[in-house]
């Protein structure tokens, strides 16, 4: 799964790096901070894959220095690792979450690396919840989420001539051949991507109100046209927000195209289409208190069934209802109550092992 308060922020503070950061140089127009957190979760449920103990760190360093008057260069490197494997298990599912580096002008910023993919932009506006909120923003699956070879150019306020107004152009390049071997084919399969294309805008009207749009082109490599056909991949979403007097509101709806997978690790499957709607209300008492309420739905079509028949068929449907609570600004706790929406006695959820139980997460936040 941005934003400015705390509670709304988990997900991404440490993407921007810039909230309770620990400053450890400052000299001579170069800067290096330290940022992290421990997240100490457990999480409840008669899915198995969804049960047990799910803490995590992360950390990172975020800098920056000034070349002359005009131009200043930065880099951020962010790695999490997992708390819930044993010692001997431990590197398996460590990983970096985010490597780039970039030069910011007068015109805008370009960097290149391991980032977020620009459609994010507006995937984010719901990614605010405690523990779920998965939908079409999935990591390395295009420009969706974190990818790796990712070449992006920001620009703010229009070059200065309309203020709020945001945009971002996006390249990414192929990534097939090199990719870390799994132990489920299909699923190293579905992480490759060929040569795309993105682009998002955003608009700050005030008032608490933003509006975003974003859409992305991809080529499909050789690999996953073998599992599905498809030459492209492509996806597209808008969304809207509300931030502004203890309340937040936010809607996102998107479409993929030959991009969100689905299935068993041993027999995944990729989507032809995919429309999915997410929907959140949060409001932020001024006593660290912040209940959250959310629907989820990722409606799949053209999928795939026995013979070589389709169907269409929701593979996400669910509402949370959570809340964050905030001691100060280093120490939280949150709950997160995922009401699975979908059918237990479906075939279909059988055969592909999607999950249809409840799920509960739990969990205590220390960040820097």
């Amino acid at each position: 799964m941005k934003r400015h308060l705390l509670a709304v922020m988990i997900p991404v503070l440490l993407a921007s790096g810039t909230v309770n950061a620990v400053e450890i140089y400052n000299k001579e127009g170069n800067k290096l901070n330290l940022y992290g957190m421990i997240d100490a979760r457990h999480q409840f449920s008669s899915y198995g894959g969804e049960d047990g103990d799910k803490s995590y760190i992360q950390f990172g360093l975020k800098g920056e220095t000034q070349i002359n008057h005009d131009i200043k260069a930065y880099g951020q490197w962010e790695y999490e690792i997992t708390a819930s494997d044993t010692e001997s298990q431990g590197s398996k599912r460590n990983k970096t979450r985010l490597a780039f580096v970039g030069i910011e002008t007068a015109y805008g910023s370009i960097d290149y690396g391991r980032n977020y993919g620009v459609l994010y932009d507006i995937a984010s506006y719901t990614d605010v919840l405690p523990v779920f909120g998965d939908n079409f923003a999935i990591t390395d699956n295009y420009m969706n989420k974190r990818a790796t070879g990712l070449l992006t150019y920001r620009n703010k306020d229009f070059f200065g001539l309309v203020d709020g107004l945001s945009f971002a152009i996006q390249y990414q390049g192929k990534n097939e051949n090199g990719r870390r071997k799994s132990d489920v084919p299909d699923k190293e399969t579905l992480q490759q991507n060929g040569d795309g294309w993105a682009v998002s805008s955003t608009y700050d009207v005030g008032y608490g109100i933003d509006f975003g749009a974003g859409y992305s082109i991809s080529n499909r490599t050789n690999q996953q046209r073998n599992l599905s056909p498809g030459r492209q991949a492509q996806a597209w979403d808008v969304g809207a927000k509300y931030d502004l007097n203890n309340i937040y509101l936010a809607a996102v709806y998107s479409e993929t195209r030959n991009m969100t997978p689905y299935g068993n690790d041993s027999d995944l499957k990729i989507a032809k289409k995919a429309q999915n709607i997410e929907l959140v209300a949060q409001y932020q008492f001024d006593f660290g208190l912040r209940p959250s309420l959310a629907y989820v739905q990722s409606k799949g079509k053209g999928l795939i069934v026995s013979d070589e028949k389709t169907t269409n068929k929701d593979l996400l449907k669910y509402i949370s209802i959570a809340s964050y609570y905030n001691f100060n600004k280093n120490f939280s706790t949150y709950v997160d109550y995922k009401i699975n929406l979908l059918k237990k006695d479906d075939d279909f959820n059988k055969q592909n092992g999607i999950n249809t139980k409840d799920v509960i997460g739990a969990g205590i936040v220390y960040q820097f």
